[in-house]
């Protein structure tokens, strides 16, 4: 399983979810290997703030980057890039997955404004609320762009007719 870090152009901007299957714990003494995914440091806590900033609608591009240098800092990034999906309930390590995911959900809406983390709340998974930001917010969004390019040019054209407003 590789869960080295990706390019920031690359990571999450996926179309596809690879359903590799979680890397191999032993969790027979209750213990996780402090390089394991699944692994909570005793100082990562629910209120914990993973960016400096929360993300309120402007400058996505470096929040984005912000919150993948701090994720793969503590190894998580395939929770929000699909490469860690939720294990077989008959593994015994589905726990471990859903209690980090609940972490790294809890992480993710303390790095967005009270009005953005509202709207993706109820996020099942951290790759769901990660994959909802990147769909609003990401520069790859093409129908948004082509929305707004629309919205401007009525805006600068005004009520004049395309002839009228290319004589000006």
């Amino acid at each position: 399983m590789d869960s080295s870090p990706q390019s920031a152009d690359t990571l999450a901007s996926a179309t596809t979810t690879t359903n590799a299957p979680a890397p191999v714990v032993t969790i027979a003494s209750g213990v996780i290997d402090s390089t394991h995914p699944y692994y909570l440091h005793p100082s990562d806590y629910p209120g914990m703030n993973l960016v400096s900033s929360a993300f309120d609608e402007n400058g996505y591009g470096g929040w984005r980057r912000a919150v993948i240098i701090a994720l793969s800092a503590k190894n998580k990034l395939g929770f929000i890039d699909g490469t860690l999906v939720v294990p077989k309930a008959d593994t015994g390590i589905q726990q471990a997955w859903a209690r980090f995911n609940d972490m790294l959900l809890s992480w993710l809406l303390n790095s967005l404004s009270k009005e953005i983390a509202e709207s993706v709340l109820y996020s099942q998974s951290a790759k769901d609320l990660w994959s909802d930001l990147e769909d609003r917010f990401g520069q790859a969004n093409g129908a948004k762009l082509f929305q707004l390019q629309k919205e401007l040019s009525s805006v600068v054209q005004g009520n004049s007719s395309m002839e009228t407003t290319s004589t000006k």
